[in-house]
């Protein structure tokens, strides 16, 4: 099947180094504590839990400290305050950009995501200004080296258990759902041994915008960097061909 997902945009929220991964289990801890509050400790009955616990795994996230996280937020006195926010706007080059948030001050954080667009040269739009320019989808990016099934048969697997579309990268597969269907498909791949390198409901765009542009790509590229820093920043989706 065709895809038209690449696997760039997944690319700038890998962990590279201990420090990186350290920032991952803290988004994933906060998402736990949140998913808890609002819909309870139990998987099985918590939809949002369940996709937060496989990003975890996705991330190799140890199950003790799942497991902790979901006991401290279910426990007496816990208090949660984290809140979502998404923001959108455009980096040089016309390049669309959404940044999803969770974060205990409002303020501190639309002060940052401001500042990161402004230093690179972007700017902050109103809501739904780039979004419709992205389909919410289930999103399991397969390392090849790490998978020992073949193509065919891991598409078949996929399809079969609910998947959308099936794309094979130079590097990877990615495997495509609605988000309704994202936790059935996981589940059926992680019955049958498959390794993901990333398992998460995502923002992917429709299509690919390129940029040549040399202080343009230095402007986008300062923009991801700086939100990837920054703790309040749970994920970016942007449609740059990198």
């Amino acid at each position: 099947m065709s895809g038209h997902s690449k696997f760039a945009n997944i690319k700038h929220k890998k962990e590279k180094n201990d420090a990186a991964k350290g920032k991952i289990f803290t988004i994933i801890g906060r998402e736990i504590a949140v998913a808890v509050k609002e819909g309870g400790p139990d998987p099985a009955n918590n939809f949002k839990l369940a996709q937060v616990i496989a990003k975890a795994k996705s991330n190799n996230m140890p199950n003790d400290t799942i497991d902790r996280g979901i006991k401290k937020a279910a426990g007496e006195g816990s208090n949660v305050n984290y809140e979502y926010i998404t923001y959108e706007g455009y980096g040089p080059g016309g390049i669309a950009i959404i940044v999803n948030t969770l974060t205990d001050n409002k303020n501190r954080t639309a002060a940052n995501v401001r500042s990161a667009f402004t230093k690179g040269n972007g700017n902050i739009g109103t809501p739904g200004c780039v979004s419709f320019m992205f389909d919410n989808k289930g999103q399991i990016i397969i390392d090849k080296e790490e998978c020992e099934m073949g193509s065919d048969d891991l598409m078949m697997l996929a399809l079969d258990a609910g998947a959308e579309d099936f794309a094979e990268e130079e590097d990877s597969y990615e495997v495509l759902t609605s988000p309704d269907d994202f936790e059935t498909v996981r589940e059926a791949l992680e019955k049958e041994g498959i390794p993901m390198l990333s398992a998460e409901v995502a923002m992917i765009p429709q299509n690919y915008v390129d940029c040549t542009d040399e202080e343009a790509v230095k402007g986008i590229q300062r923009i991801l960097d700086i939100l990837d820093e920054d703790d309040d920043v749970q994920s970016v989706y942007h449609n740059w061909n990198e």
